[in-house]
């Protein structure tokens, strides 16, 4: 889940709530959105090789 900051960057958020904080993790932050895009998929590939 991409969000943009107003700071005009992007951050990357976790699917899933965080069961101990319950807010999504922090998966990074990015200074456009298409990196941002970019990295969410490079997630989801390294997640499903577990």
């Amino acid at each position: 889940m991409i969000r943009k900051l107003a700071s005009g960057e992007y951050r990357l958020y976790s699917r899933k709530q965080d069961p101990r904080t319950g807010k999504r993790r922090n998966l990074g932050t990015f200074k456009t959105r298409a990196a941002a895009e970019k990295h969410e998929r490079e997630v989801q590939f390294f997640k499903r090789r577990g």
